[in-house]
């Protein structure tokens, strides 16, 4: 973090990571405000978070307001999921959020009202890399692997980077709980969210179906045989086992219609302008696994990077999924006039669904870049 005495806006969620985040700038000596950012929301819990969000500045002695990003957050993060979805691809609203909402209408906002930085309750590290007019920040994993979160955050650049803050990067989950409970935060024993944020207690599919029209098609397998009919490709997404389909054999105890008999089903593709699946039965199908990826929208965040892949193919360590080991590959510019990416791996990749995003690393944990998988 950067010397005291600076003002810093705090994106607080009502939880106890950001919540800790604030106090430990504030006892680090900066002139802190937190700030709650309602954005859509589905269960109504977006006020009892910002009243939590309130009551923790009111602990700290902080400054705190709630700026109203609805209808932004709708537009740029709701209408690019339910569109990714129709289109047939898997998108990543955590990633759109963070950089359509969170450092970007916040982080404008902030600087605008005199902020020096921007913090939140990310688990993620910051480094400075370089000395002089080659000084650069660079992006590192959490301290806990268990909680790190720098698979979200590819998109920031180094201008955004420069008034980045993320205090809570260096601590596990469990101290970070302590540290709430020894300074009496109403946050410290609050559960953590789960899954996308603004759905709450409503599942995806309920939401999907409220926006695109249910259609059936034909389920395929990838020997060819046809066992019954989905309800419409856009709701399924590659590597789900759970497939809601009507099965053309009898339905005697495996799951969701597979007979006893067989073995698992899982989405192995699917095309929503056919609108038809095809599932790998069991998951070890060699139709689950890619070794190569096509990438789109590439961010890479500091110029070693930029100009090692300009130079030729660079040999990284990647993840296609959160919280996915990382797997060796090499990533290099594809040659194309739209000016894509290749990354192949050096194993096969298990699950890969086009929309999500394949992020690099290197072998010191520092997080390189990433994109759209295609």
């Amino acid at each position: 973090m950067s010397s005291p005495h600076n003002k810093v806006f705090v994106g607080m969620s009502g939880g106890v990571d950001s919540s800790v985040a604030a106090l430990l700038l504030a006892r680090g000596g900066y002139d802190v405000v937190g700030v709650f950012m309602r954005s859509y929301n589905l269960d109504g819990c977006a006020e009892r978070d910002a009243e939590d969000a309130r009551r923790v500045a009111e602990r700290i002695g902080m400054p705190f307001y709630v700026w109203d990003f609805e209808a932004q957050y709708r537009e740029r993060v709701v209408r690019y999921m339910i569109e990714g979805y129709r289109a047939g691809i898997t998108p990543n609203p955590d990633v759109m959020c963070n950089r359509e909402i969170k450092f970007g209408l916040f982080m404008e906002k902030a600087l605008a009202m005199g902020a020096d930085f921007v913090a939140t309750g990310h688990y993620v590290q910051t480094r400075k890399s370089g000395a002089g007019r080659r000084a650069e920040q660079a992006l590192y994993a959490a301290e806990d692997p268990n909680k790190d979160q720098s698979y979200f955050l590819w998109t920031l650049t180094q201008a955004q980077l420069a008034r980045c803050l993320f205090p809570i990067g260096a601590y596990p989950k469990p101290k970070v709980r302590e540290l709430a409970r020894r300074a009496g935060l109403p946050t410290a024993e609050k559960k953590d969210s789960q899954g996308i944020c603004f759905l709450g207690k409503f599942s995806l599919d309920d939401f999907l179906r409220e926006h695109i029209p249910s259609r059936r098609g034909p389920l395929v397998t990838t020997a060819g045989e046809s066992i019954g009919e989905h309800h419409g490709a856009e709701f399924y997404t590659i590597g789900q086992r759970h497939i809601d389909a009507d099965f053309r054999f009898p339905k005697t105890g495996a799951g969701h219609g597979a007979p006893a008999a067989r073995k698992p089903f899982y989405v192995a593709a699917k095309d929503a302008a056919t609108n038809t699946v095809i599932v790998a039965e069991g998951g070890e199908d060699e139709a689950l696994y890619r070794k190569e990826v096509a990438l789109v929208g590439v961010n890479l965040i500091n110029k070693d990077i930029q100009a090692a892949v300009q130079k030729g193919p660079v040999e990284v360590l990647a993840r296609v999924r959160y919280r996915q080991p990382l797997a060796k590959a090499v990533l290099q510019e594809s040659g194309s006039r739209d000016g894509g990416f290749r990354l192949a791996f050096a194993r096969p990749q298990k699950f890969v669904a086009p929309g999500q995003s394949a992020v690099c690393y290197a072998e010191d944990g520092r997080m390189l870049g990433g994109g759209v998988i295609v």
